[in-house]
């Protein structure tokens, strides 16, 4: 299963990759999907999750998820529109926002919390945490790879292209 997982996500990295490089709006539903599909596999491994709470933990996860999605768009959004303003204040604006949202963003949080707790462990609900963070760190790793990879084969195809200059010369 892990080998399985892991040989998943290696061929899911472009996807990841390509995902991160567009605007939400832009990206390709079918590479959400393959992303999100990952996601679960990877959480659920990390978790432990029977087939009993499996069934239970994903639906409420995913409305916890999309709600705080909401809150941090929230954010992007109010902050744009405070930035170009012309309030001459608008930096303890964004302070204010900004901690207002946090603070509903850890009420939410509890509020799951909670009702996580009713399907799953609390051990689990803490390994959740570091899942979400070491999937998001291996996304960000494979998408800072295959950029590294980009630009290798960039500055290959520029070198070999100067060669040819230079032999037609």
């Amino acid at each position: 299963m892990r080998k399985l997982l892991i040989m998943a996500m290696w061929l899911a990295s472009s996807w990841c990759a390509l995902a991160q490089d567009q605007p939400e709006a832009e990206q390709d539903p079918k590479v959400l999907e393959k992303i999100n599909a990952l996601r679960i596999a990877y959480i659920s491994e990390k978790l432990g999750l029977t087939t009993t709470q499996a069934e239970k933990f994903w639906p409420v996860y995913r409305e916890f998820s999309d709600k705080r999605k909401d809150l941090r768009q929230e954010l992007i959004g109010a902050r744009k529109q405070l930035k170009q303003g012309e309030d001459p204040d608008k930096d303890a604006a964004l302070i204010k926002l900004g901690l207002e949202l946090k603070q509903r963003e850890l009420d939410l949080e509890k509020t799951y919390s909670d009702r996580l707790l009713k399907v799953i462990t609390a051990q689990q609900i803490l390994n959740l945490r570091k899942a979400e963070g070491d999937f998001q760190q291996m996304i960000r790793d494979q998408i800072q790879q295959r950029r590294m990879m980009q630009q290798r084969n960039e500055t290959i195809r520029e070198r070999n292209q100067r060669l040819k200059q230079q032999q037609k010369n």
